[in-house]
């Protein structure tokens, strides 16, 4: 029996590239009819298996005027979905959300002169969304992206990053944070570590501070949560729409 799909809620999309960067993690393109949505929003991603559709939650990686819908994701072992999604090939269908939400965006963000940009593993995907588009750039005098992950080969969208750092050289600054090996290049240890003890304030060459910063994170619950009190400690304020403050959040699961 075919399953019934609202086409008004859902659009066939067409994949057009799956890419590896690692064992786990993937990056997705494809082709779809989706209605006008934010940077830093997200979507759902689904697939019919098994006589039903099944569907995740994915934030879009693109700028919305970019063409392809592109999104970053790591294989869950015994996952139904993502362990379809990396065998699906050029031209197959997927399901896409056409509506968007979420409000890790800009427009959610009150002014100020540094933003602060944390991340781990593939929540470092909205802010590439964001990054991607002229408003930070045209709002913000310096802007930091932290990316946190466990081995140096998860740090993937190096040429991504690598233009924005050409594009921006006085106004960006990329920071990768490996936990679980040592580098010659990126910081080791967990992300509100870095923050008390200061080493990422000094490697950025700027002070988080609630006068003239701005701090989105997105990532696993337990840092979002971690790195939150770390901010409180320091006077910045969780940032909510009846009551501005400096610290924007989202839980990417």
């Amino acid at each position: 029996m075919a399953v019934e799909i609202d086409r008004n809620r859902w659009s066939e999309g067409r994949v057009r590239e799956v890419y590896r960067w690692t064992e786990t993690l993937y990056s997705i393109r494809i082709n779809a009819d989706v209605q006008p949505f934010t940077a830093g929003q997200f979507t759902k991603l689904g697939l019919v298996i098994d006589g039903e559709l099944v569907s995740r939650p994915y934030s879009y990686v693109n700028a919305p005027h970019e063409d392809a819908l592109e999104f970053y994701f790591v294989t869950v072992p015994q996952g139904p979905l993502t362990n379809r999604m990396v065998a699906l090939s050029p031209g197959d269908p997927i399901e896409v959300m056409r509506k968007a939400a979420g409000f890790l965006t800009l427009n959610e963000i009150p002014a100020a002169r540094h933003l602060w940009l944390l991340s781990t593993g593939t929540a470092i995907g909205p802010f590439l969304s964001i990054l991607k588009t002229p408003q930070p750039w045209q709002r913000f005098e310096r802007i930091v992206l932290v990316h946190a992950v466990r081995h140096a080969d998860e740090l993937s969208f190096a040429d991504t990053i690598q233009r924005l750092q050409t594009s921006y050289p006085e106004q960006f600054q990329f920071i990768p944070v490996v936990s679980r090996e040592a580098t010659t290049f990126a910081l080791q240890a967990r992300i509100p570590a870095l923050i008390e003890d200061g080493r990422l304030e000094q490697r950025a060459g700027l002070e988080i501070a609630a006068d003239r910063s701005q701090v989105m994170i997105c990532g696993n619950p337990d840092m979002v949560k971690a790195t939150s009190t770390a901010l409180e400690e320091r006077g910045l304020e969780r940032n909510r729409r009846r009551s501005p403050g400096h610290v924007t959040v989202e839980n990417y699961w």
